[in-house]
């Protein structure tokens, strides 16, 4: 097979990255100063580290915990079942998909994937199901993580907007999931995802399933709550890089000198402000789709096509109210950094020919998720004023 020829020359990208390196760079050195620009860096990379991620592992500390109690006493397998009744009408998905929309709400993305190689869980799909379990998995992604970081802030009225914004997720994964069925049907087919061969082996081996776990109750909350925890540091541990890396650049693009008449002192969380110049001219959109006040707070839903949990960092920076927390929780839980996980987990699938696709409609489904949460949360504002 033929090697498809790069848009650019290997030989030309070290050029390339120099060139577009130092010219951003060059750029925020020259409007800050050099050497405040590198303090600014630091400092907001240490500040973040200390007040943002460390706050962050403790709400994955305590939500890891709280999913592996609801997981060991038959929680979530329990309200896999109760679910499994919306899955067709809503989604066009089996009842056996609920699962994994309740397992990756209290994980991440990826593990929807390690339910869909698993063949007895892969039987009750059609193929073009199958791949869009993608779509529907990434838009429950870290969800508790989401819902419990928004609702913990300090502001009225936050529990209200978080809940709506997690009705808000929901509606973009069925716009997503139903896109991306629509999409690739034809490419992929309707034809079960596995033979009925495969079907009849699987049935032969269902009665010896299951494990019988002989620990008595204290043992298994207590070992819950350890593995649990322990999970969630490593979730906790996982999203410091993207935290401190992105949201340092983002911020340095959406704030400008802290003090504006004395100019830039390096102080952490100065910088450049692009963003909301750039913001200006999109300012009546913005706020027509989903009611942003303050155009910089685009940030958010920008960083959180690539990892919802740097997009967190932000919050605590931004000038929010509950309306933009209500479409913060939507957006940040439906796309969960779906740039960053959508490619590996179509390639795990084998369906790498899918991925623009996949990306797509996941980009219509997040943003149909915060018209959606603004939308509602000012009819539920309405009728809670009244």
């Amino acid at each position: 097979m033929p090697e498809k020829k790069k848009l650019i020359p290997k030989a030309l990208e070290p050029l390339i990255f120099l060139v577009i390196f130092f010219a951003l760079f060059g750029s925020m050195a020259h409007i800050m100063g050099a050497k405040n620009m590198v303090r600014t860096i630091m400092y907001t990379g240490h500040d973040l580290l200390l007040n943002t991620c460390f706050y962050l592992m403790a709400v994955c500390v305590i939500a890891g915990a709280l999913s592996a109690l609801l997981i060991e006493f038959g929680v979530v397998a329990a309200l896999e079942k109760l679910l499994r009744i919306f899955m067709k009408p809503i989604f066009n998905l089996p009842g056996a998909a609920a699962l994994g929309g309740v397992m990756t709400f209290f994980s991440d993305n990826p593990s929807i994937i390690a339910l869909a190689r698993n063949r007895s869980f892969s039987r009750f799909f059609k193929k073009y199901q199958l791949v869009s379990l993608t779509n529907f998995g990434t838009a429950f992604g870290m969800g508790l993580i989401v819902l419990t970081y928004m609702m913990s802030l300090e502001g009225e009225g936050y529990v209200t907007a978080a809940t709506v914004g997690f009705f808000g997720a929901i509606f973009g994964a069925v716009v997503s999931t139903r896109i991306m069925q629509f999409l690739v049907k034809p490419i992929v087919g309707d034809e079960p995802a596995i033979t009925e061969e495969e079907i009849k082996k699987l049935e032969e081996k269902e009665n010896q399933e299951g494990v019988f776990k002989e620990e008595n109750l204290f043992t298994r909350f207590l070992n819950g709550i350890l593995d649990g925890g322990k999970n969630g540091v490593e979730v906790g541990m996982a999203i410091i890089p993207g935290v401190i890396i992105i949201c340092t650049f983002v911020m340095m693009i959406t704030f400008g000198p802290k003090d504006p008449a004395q100019g830039y002192c390096g102080a952490a969380y100065e910088g450049v402000a692009w963003l909301p110049k750039i913001c200006a001219y999109l300012k009546y959109p913005i706020y027509y789709l989903f009611g942003f006040e303050n155009p910089e707070n685009i940030a958010f839903p920008l960083t959180a096509m690539g990892a919802v949990g740097s997009a967190l960092g932000l919050v605590p920076k931004l000038k929010v109210n509950p309306n933009d927390i209500a479409v913060f929780t939507a957006i940040g839980m439906c796309w969960s950094g779906y740039l960053s996980t959508h490619t590996a987990m179509l390639d795990a699938l084998g369906y790498r020919n899918v991925i623009s696709k996949a990306l797509i409609s996941h980009t219509i489904g997040g943003l149909c998720a915060g018209v959606f949460a603004h939308y509602v949360f000012l009819l539920v504002s309405k009728l809670m004023g009244a």
